[in-house]
This record gives structure tokens, sequence and C-alpha cells, in this order.
């Protein structure tokens, strides 16, 4: 006889059992953010018929557009319009386990997930993109928490929504833009916040009364210096202080304090009390990947070809992304002009050949500088502008922004995340009969 408590039981013992199930595919795509995505849905349309099809693990039920992050921030875009189910923006001829990656077994073309299910692939992208590392700044995830301590940041959905609701409390006192003494993703970000603050509290009158300060532990204000000496102007017009080498070590929310260290000379620490506090957090390769040693350089990156994005040591494996070694600025952009050179070259091999398409670190960040007004930035591994349009890039203009605000969370909707989007080079190619005399 089968009681309810039997039921009970077969029923856990039948979930159990089919947990540990063993997938096999053509391709293994490691993550569904912009890159997995991206890549899921170019080879989806290719290899589409079990075993031979794309396989994508990735946890997360939701997908953010998270360059969308800085306008909510600053006012200029609602929470809402930077999200999708996950189920809807990952391609219907891939398959979606919505597992996470526990171990990795180069050697036998294998992952096992956090449920203990086993997937056999014959390719494997890695596209796992940064982790946020709160913790590492003591005090800051109870900062974050306390509503009074004004403590904020743009880098989490948790945390975004809360930004200009502090920017609107804020009205005297100083306020205080950090940036990490990490890689983190879309670097232009973390002084985008600043100039969108500084603008609110010009409009509102109450900027006389606000000391805006951007500290930031690297050298520079940006890492190209035709873009750095323009947002250097920016900074001096609008009074903005820049502190380089200054970095963040801990918060007293409590006390409205901020700890920072002079990485020019470490045992230089300095307390800066403020009444507002954007914190930047710092950022590396998550946790799963570091611990696989095998697969990474010693920062624990996935250690990639900067070229051609294929493994150094395993090749049936690439990376794709902000989680790998390729020493580019971690954007959107840049995503999409790997995600042309990975497909190019997984058909190659694919099919008996030598990679051919190289990938020369472009990058794009759109460094909105007001409402209205933004520099696009495009450059390449040797920190060289790489512009698009037949105008002088390091300018402010109206039409940037336009592009920041409506155009490309366009495109990043409805052709990069679907895999008809490989970056701006054939446009570039297009409009260089006009290009600006520099």
């Amino acid at each position: 006889m089968i009681t309810a408590t039997n039921l009970k039981i077969l029923t856990k013992i039948s979930v159990n059992v089919t947990r540990e199930i063993h997938h096999s595919c053509k391709v293994l795509v490691i993550g569904g953010g912009t890159g997995g995505c991206s890549m899921a849905a170019k080879l989806s349309n290719k290899f589409d018929t079990s075993p031979n099809h794309v396989i994508v693990l990735e946890p997360s039920e939701v997908h953010y557009y998270q360059p969308m992050f800085t306008l909510i921030g600053g006012g200029l875009k609602k929470f809402e319009s930077s999200k999708k189910p996950m189920a809807a923006v990952l391609p219907k001829k891939a398959q979606w386990i919505k597992d996470s990656a526990m171990s990795f077994q180069p050697e036998s073309n294998k992952v096992v997930t956090s449920n203990g299910d086993t997937i056999e692939y014959q390719l494997m992208i890695v596209a796992m993109g940064l982790q946020l590392y709160w913790d590492k700044i003591p005090g800051l995830i109870d900062g974050l928490k306390n509503p009074d301590s004004q403590v904020c940041s743009i880098y989490a959905p948790e945390t975004v929504t809360e930004v200009f609701k502090k920017i609107e409390r804020t009205s005297k006192g100083s306020a205080v833009f950090t940036f990490p003494n990490t890689p983190v993703k879309c670097p232009g970000a973390p002084q985008k916040i600043v100039y969108l603050a500084e603008d609110y509290w010009s409009k509102k009158n109450k900027r006389n009364d606000i000391e805006v300060i951007y500290n930031t532990s690297l050298p520079v204000i940006f890492g190209v210096k035709k873009y750095a000496d323009a947002l250097w102007e920016v900074c001096k017009t609008r009074n903005i202080e820049v502190n380089t080498q200054t970095c963040l070590t801990e918060v007293k929310g409590d006390d409205k304090e901020a700890i920072f260290v002079d990485l020019k000379n470490p045992d230089n620490k300095f307390t800066q009390k403020y009444s507002f506090l954007h914190v930047t957090p710092p950022m590396g390769p998550p946790d799963i990947l570091r611990e696989h040693t095998s697969l990474t350089n010693e920062a624990g990156f996935l250690s990639v070809d900067p070229k051609t994005l294929q493994h150094t040591k395993y090749k049936n494996i690439y990376g794709l992304g902000d989680c790998t070694s390729t020493p580019n600025s971690k954007t959107m952009a840049a995503i999409a002009s790997q995600s042309k050179v990975l497909y190019d070259n997984i058909m190659n091999d694919l099919a008996g050949k030598k990679s051919k398409s190289e990938y020369n670190g472009y990058a794009s960040c759109p460094l909105v500088t007001a409402p209205g007004k933004c520099i696009l930035a495009e450059f390449d591994y040797n920190l060289q502008p790489r512009e698009t349009f037949p105008v002088d890039q390091k300018n402010e203009y109206w039409a940037m922004f336009i592009m920041k605000k409506d155009f490309f969370p366009f495109l990043y909707w409805n052709f990069m995340l679907k895999g008809r989007w490989n970056g701006p080079e054939l446009i570039r190619k297009c409009l260089s009969i006009f290009k600006f005399n520099k």
C-alpha cells in the first residue's frame, strides 16, 4: 500500500535520481550573460539537433542589460527597462540548464553542475563574467544595507535602485565616488555616475554646498590619453576633484567615514568624511573559475590567446568577455567584437582549419558627462583611438548620448543577444571616407 509518507519518499528519490543526469552537446556555453547569450544564439542556429546542439549553463532567471545601470542611477532610466526573463533572451534552439558549474574536468571534456549533473561537450565557451567582491571592503555591505548611511552603488541590480534616491537626498557636504584597485566591468561607469550626480545637484542649486570628489585607484582618469585629456577638462570646468591612485579600504557607515590608502605610499591612510558615498566594488574572476588553476592565469582569469580567444592549453575551450585574460577594457562593445572572432574560429576549428580571425582589443565606452552629453570613446589593445564616426569623438555630443540612452539598448535586445551584431567594424569602414581629420 502506498501511503502519503511513502509517496513523498518515492518522489524525493525520483527527484534525486533525475538530477544526476548526463548531458552531451556539441557546444557548452558557461554563462547566460551578454557573451554567453550572444554566442549561444550564433551557434544554436548552426547546431540545433541533440546531441549535436548547444547547451547554456546559467543559474539566473533574469537577464540584465547592465550598461543601463549608470543611467538608472542618474535618474534617466527606469529599472524595469534593464531586465528581461532569462527564458526570453536565451535562444530557443539551445538547451538551457538552470544550474551553475561546480567542477571543470577539461581532460575528459566534462563539467559537473552544482546539482551533480554531468555535461559532456565537444567544445566549451566560458563566459562567466566578473564577480563582485563586496566583502573585500570592510563595512561596505553594512553600509549598503543601512538606509541612513548614504552608501550606494550602481553595480548590482539589488543596489542600483537606491542610487538616485540618495543623490536626491544629498544637499551638502562631500560626495565621494570610488574606483577600486582591480579590473572592473565598464571602467567608465564609476566616473559617469559622478558627472550625472554633479549635473543633478547643479540643476537643483545644491552644487555650491556639495564638494564632489572622485577617488580612483588608477594612475590616470582614463586609459586613452585623447579621452583622458577631454575628461580632465570636464572635471576642471565643473570643479570636480580627482585623486588618482587613491583606493577605498573601509567604510564606516554609522559615522559616514570612508578610509582610503594612497597607493603611491601605502603607509599613508586617511579618513574622508562624506554625506554621499558611491562605491565601485572590487571585482575579479568567479571563485569557481579561480579554483581551477589548470584553466586560469595567476590572477584567476581564464587563460586564452588574446587574439584568437582560444585557451592556451585546451584547444577545444574558448573564452569570451570579462572572465578572460585578454587585456582589453571589459565592456559590452568588446564582447560584440570578440563574438565575431570567436564564431569564425570555432567554425574553422570544427572544420579542421587553422584559426584565422583575430581580435584587436576593440572596446567602446560611451562616457556620459551629463544628460544630453556624451564622449564616445573607442580604442584597441594599444589604447589607441579606433573611432567609428566622422567627427572628433573626444567632444561631448548630444547624438552620442541618444545612442547610449536609446539606440544601444534597442541594439542589445534585438540584435546582439540574437547573435546578429558583431560590432561597428563594417559601419566604420563605410564611414571612413568621411573621417574627421585628426
